[in-house]
């Protein structure tokens, strides 16, 4: 399978027409169909984007090894550190602040 093909595989699997998973990562109905009919190459950010957006694993994306989804403790980690690298300073402060009122409320239901 391509690359191409993992993407409409992704697309197909989440449920998605293309307008939808399109519409989710900011590019034209006809840049994805482009896309999975393999008349454009994936490119480093469109991939990057399917990634953040879906949780699919950008291993399965270039290379079909592996997972489609993010599964392990190890792979949501790298996701969510590179998710967070990417927020400005002030909303990276305010995700700190959510997960330690999360889990104060998941400390407080095991109390």
């Amino acid at each position: 399978m391509t690359i191409n093909e993992r993407i409409k595989h992704l697309r197909t699997t989440l449920q998605m027409s293309q307008t939808e998973f399109a519409k989710a990562i900011f590019i034209s109905n006809g840049y994805i169909a482009d896309l999975e009919n393999a008349n454009r190459k994936v490119n480093d950010r469109i991939m990057h984007l399917i990634s953040l957006t879906f949780g699919a694993s950008e291993i399965w994306l270039k290379h079909g090894t592996g997972n489609m989804f993010y599964t392990t403790p190890s792979e949501k980690l790298h996701r969510l550190t590179s998710l967070f690298n990417n927020l400005p300073p002030k909303f990276q402060d305010y995700v700190m602040i959510q997960i330690e009122q999360l889990l104060a409320v998941v400390e407080k239901d095991f109390e």
